[in-house]
């Protein structure tokens, strides 16, 4: 368990108190940026609270999956937000959960348990999903194509909603590029930056050229961050072209019912 702010810690320590003298719960996991070790001394504290069956199916037709309080945390500006969850949860994101879902739990430590399967669950939630990495590359790839293509149109367009949104995604597709490289897990918008500041393999100039692109979005500093990416390594391609790959993974993607890409 990483050392916590003394403030954080007496947080952790009454939500403590709190669940297990309750029940209806049987575990508590904290996670969030106190977990992470990237809170600050305002930070909300962020758990997951697992809910015995019984108390979930009661709290299931109304969707009470959440709990918040200010009162909790007793510190000034600071809050705990947390997530009502069942072991049924935890089993289906160690199983098929997303990159967000699992990177939720990276840091993730457990106060108390009534649950001997939960560490085990824990250690898989946060293994990388091997068996998805390949066509995820692929298919993160065929991205980076279709977003270049598309900053030039809007360039072309004077279109600054359509030069934002594509440079942004652009950013995105190589970004996750360079963590699925590195089997790093995918911890959606809020720390993508920092996670990517953190890994370690990836281009010298990978950094300059993602703030560049967000900064001065064209196709000059689209060029440049696409090439940065594409010269890095020998990437898998789509062996039926990056246009009807990117048409299936998001064009498509309704017909089969399969989540959007930027969610996997």
């Amino acid at each position: 368990m990483r050392s916590l702010l003394a403030h954080h810690q007496s947080t952790v320590d009454r939500l403590t108190e709190h669940f297990k003298a309750d029940p209806n719960f049987t575990a508590l996991i904290i996670g969030g940026s106190v977990a992470k070790g990237y809170a600050r001394p305002d930070s909300d504290v962020d758990f997951y609270v697992v809910a015995t069956d019984e108390e979930y199916a009661r709290r299931k037709p109304a969707s009470q999956f959440q709990w918040f309080s200010w009162e909790m945390a007793g510190y000034e500006g600071g809050y705990v937000d947390g997530k009502i969850v069942d072991l049924a949860f935890l089993r289906d994101v160690a199983e098929k959960g997303s990159d967000p879902a699992r990177a939720a739990f990276v840091g993730a430590f457990i106060p108390y348990s009534e649950l001997p399967e939960l560490p085990g669950l824990l250690e898989r939630i946060l293994t990388y999903p091997e068996a998805q990495r390949e066509e995820r590359l692929i298919s993160f790839y065929a991205q980076l194509e279709a977003l270049k293509w598309y900053v030039g149109e809007a360039e072309k367009r004077a279109d600054p909603y359509l030069m934002m949104q594509m440079a942004s995604e652009l950013a995105l597709y190589g970004g996750r590029m360079i963590l699925a490289y590195n089997r790093v897990l995918y911890p959606y918008h809020k720390w993508f930056t920092r996670v990517l500041e953190e890994t370690e393999n990836k281009p010298a100039d990978f950094m300059d050229r993602f703030r560049d692109l967000l900064a001065r979005p064209g196709t000059e500093t689209a060029n440049a961050f696409f090439e940065c990416v594409t010269a890095f390594t020998d990437w898998p391609k789509p062996p039926e072209g990056w246009p009807s790959r990117f048409m299936t993974d998001v064009e498509w993607t309704w017909r089969v019912g399969r989540p959007a890409l930027a969610d996997c």
